[in-house]
């Protein structure tokens, strides 16, 4: 009977052998690694240096850091709701659509299939203060347009807009779960004499909360480590677009209004060779985006009602 057990152990092992070594790998050893360059002075050129908890004490007087800190809460606060609210936005549209449906949401999803910098470089050149397009057309309609990536004020929503034209993925899940609410839920409310609003607020909102879970969280994870497009933003918008031919100078304008945390990790760790206090800004990260879901998901247990 023991033979048996460990045959089946064994061949229970094989099987998922080939993806425990991947996240071994690709996973728990660059995890480690990173916990440990956190702890020392190093530069890639030198033999790391235990430093003990110097890097972690060093964020404290970081203004670099406090800067970064802002403008990524700021996307987190701003950028996830509203993108989520525009994406249930569209698929409640679409939804309600009865011809040109699929023309429709094949039109919406396309631009979410963009490459990000090729998206952000297209959108800099559209709302160009002097020559583009959008400022073109908003004084036609005397409209003075803003100066949108080369103002403090208005960079960051302008990041926002490059958002809102590429949610499509995130609103192709949204009509999924909207469509997979049953009729005859909307049907008996209708018998009751509830109107559009009554019904998405008690029928559909509850239907896919799981799914707004899933966009928070994600939107979360994601905007935490924003980087291509506000790096690609700054860069293009500056006119310093050197961004992959090493450190922009660039990063974060227009006076630092666009230079999230990861920017300033990048930089760190590869314009000042601060590769251990690269890494311990990594494993600050990395923490803050598991407390930030552990956060989400805990919550969203206490308000369906199951237990946490």
């Amino acid at each position: 009977m023991d033979g048996v057990r460990l045959r089946r152990g064994l061949t229970t092992f094989s099987f998922l052998a080939p993806a425990l070594i991947g996240i071994a790998v690709f996973f728990l050893y660059p995890l480690f690694s990173a916990v440990y360059f956190s702890f020392t002075k190093f530069d890639l050129l030198s033999v790391p240096q235990w430093v003990g908890l110097s890097n972690y004490r060093q964020m404290a007087d970081d203004p670099f850091l406090l800067q970064s800190i802002r403008n990524t809460l700021w996307m987190v606060v701003v950028f996830v709701p509203v993108r989520i609210i525009f994406a249930i936005g569209l698929a409640m549209l679409l939804a309600q659509l009865k011809r040109g449906a699929g023309f429709f949401r094949t039109i919406l999803y396309l631009p979410s299939l963009v490459p990000s910098v090729a998206a952000t470089i297209a959108f800099v050149y559209l709302l160009k203060p002097g020559t583009g397009p959008v400022n073109h057309l908003l004084e036609k309609i005397g409209i003075d347009g803003p100066l949108w990536f080369n103002s403090p004020v208005w960079a960051k929503p302008s990041l926002v807009l490059l958002g809102l034209w590429a949610v499509g993925d995130l609103m192709i899940i949204f009509l999924a779960a909207v469509l997979g609410v049953p009729e005859s839920l909307y049907e008996a409310a209708s018998l009751d004499g509830a109107n559009a609003w009554h019904k998405f607020r008690s029928i559909t909102l509850p239907s896919i909360r799981p799914v707004i879970l899933f966009a928070a969280v994600t939107g979360v994870i994601y905007t935490l480590q924003y980087f291509d497009q506000a790096a690609v933003a700054g860069s293009i918008a500056s006119g310093q677009a050197t961004v992959g031919a090493g450190i922009s100078q660039s990063f974060g304008y227009p006076e630092g209004s666009t230079f999230t945390y990861p920017l300033w990790l990048y930089t760190a760790g590869f314009r000042y060779n601060a590769l251990g206090y690269a890494n311990a800004l990594a494993i600050a990260l990395f923490v803050v985006a598991l407390a930030v879901t552990v956060i989400l998901l805990r919550r969203a247990k206490a308000f369906s009602g199951e237990e946490a």
